[in-house]
């Protein structure tokens, strides 16, 4: 039974009866209007409207994080307040949301072979875990392994699923392996998350590499080779200036900010900003808070409390709904024992012009990092994403444009990241749904 979301009924049917073939010219993606194609009566919001006639694609997913969760579905309707959960089907059906980028994220651990040994395990699982859950909702889900999968999922009124990786972690002792994961469908790759690892230096740590190490080097060469979008979200400036120079590809941030707007090292300066646009690549804007505005003053009790909470958390991938439901619950109230601001919609939309304005409208995209600790006042999940259509819109931008941003843009970096590829190389994935 799939526990759909109607949003009045007007959106979701016009979404899911569409019967056009998707146009793909100069980067965007637009489908035909609904209302032609079954005579269904378009959304009364013209807005709303424009927003279902484009391919929406969020560039990072961390929802894969929660396969594993006993008795968890991505076809039940969650809930970003209760459960801290912000992506599921019927949600996206509700905020217009065609499909994404599903992360295997895999946190940084120890740097020995038993630890990259455990890594490669634990990426390998988690890939699994995503195509098992394509496999099984075949009806409504569908991997894609090209940008021309996308338009076909939305022509077959599915929802299309890219698989990433957040972290090198699973492949560092081991450079084979990226060939491995690119056969179980990974597309986009990110070398470094929070901490330095044997590929490369992390934002939020100390340089070791200062850059790239010389097995990281190796890795930007054979993701060309096989096709795979590079992400230097979460790397340092040092790499993203070294990838942008090495890549014969263009590049992308999956999901960061604009320093301008907020200076914190996970977020892209202008100068950086303009490299990855030069090169033809793609900055997707996100709305993590803690990018956003200054962390609160420092205090050794919610330290200690958020430091215990955190350890919990990455545990919460085996917790049963109610455990999880807990855990939310303690996060609430150490938020409310030591309250700390939070970002907004409107910040949140200061990144995005901003960026659009710097680099320009074929070189910027969206990701909320939902499920990953993403979520401001106003956009705290996907079914928010309608409202980022509208303020683009009243901003002055055409649906063309805003196509660009939901999807066009990413999209055209995969096309040219899988164009160079070496089809020597390049293993067949099985697609079994």
């Amino acid at each position: 039974m799939l526990h759909v979301q109607t949003n009045g009924g007007g959106a979701v049917l016009n979404r899911r009866n569409r019967h056009v073939l998707a146009l793909l010219a100069g980067g965007t993606l637009l489908l035909g209007m609904a209302g032609a194609a079954t005579g269904k009566k378009a959304p009364a919001d013209p807005a709303r409207a424009i927003h279902e006639k484009l391919i929406v694609l969020d560039t990072h997913f961390d929802t894969p994080a929660n396969l594993g969760r006993p008795g968890w579905s991505i076809m039940d309707r969650h809930s970003a307040d209760v459960d801290g959960d912000q992506v599921d089907y019927p949600r996206m059906v509700q905020g217009g949301v065609d499909g994404g980028f599903f992360a295997i994220y895999t946190p940084s651990g120890v740097r020995t072979p038993d630890g990259d040994r455990a890594a490669r395990d634990f990426g390998i699982q988690r890939a699994v875990q995503i195509r098992e859950m394509v496999a099984k909702h075949s009806d409504v889900f569908t991997l894609a392994l090209t940008a021309d999968d996308a338009a076909r999922a939305v022509a077959a009124h599915k929802r299309f699923v890219f698989m990433s990786m957040e972290n090198g972690y699973p492949f560092e002792g081991d450079l084979s392996l990226m060939r491995t994961f690119r056969g179980l469908g990974v597309t986009m790759m990110g070398l470094v998350h929070f901490k330095n690892n044997d590929l490369a230096d992390s934002a939020t740590d100390t340089a070791e590499w200062h850059g790239l190490s010389p097995k990281g080097k190796e890795a930007v060469a054979l993701a060309n080779r096989l096709g795979v979008v590079l992400d230097v979200s979460h790397a340092s400036d040092d790499v993203l200036r070294q990838v942008v120079a090495l890549s014969s590809a263009p590049i992308i941030l999956s999901h960061s900010g604009m320093r301008a707007i907020h200076n914190h090292p996970r977020n892209v300066s202008d100068e950086d900003a303009k490299l990855v646009a030069a090169k033809g690549g793609v900055i997707q804007i996100n709305a993590y808070s803690g990018y956003m505005v200054d962390a609160p003053a420092a205090s050794a009790a919610r330290d200690a409390a958020m430091k215990t909470l955190m350890a919990d958390y990455e545990r919460s991938d085996a917790m049963t709904a109610e455990q999880r439901r807990a855990l939310i619950a303690r996060r609430k109230a150490i938020e409310a024992q030591f309250p700390a601001p939070r970002a907004n919609f409107g910040m949140f939309m200061a990144h995005l012009l901003h960026a659009i304005k710097l680099v320009g409208i074929d070189h910027v995209g969206i990701s909320g990092d939902f499920d990953g600790g993403g979520g401001v006042d106003g956009l705290n999940d996907i079914t928010a994403y309608p409202n980022v259509t509208a303020a683009l819109l009243k901003a002055g931008y055409s649906p063309a444009d805003i196509g660009k941003v939901w999807g066009g843009n990413a999209l055209r970096v995969l096309r040219a990241a899988q164009s160079l590829a070496d089809p020597a190389i390049v293993p067949k994935v099985p697609i079994t749904n």
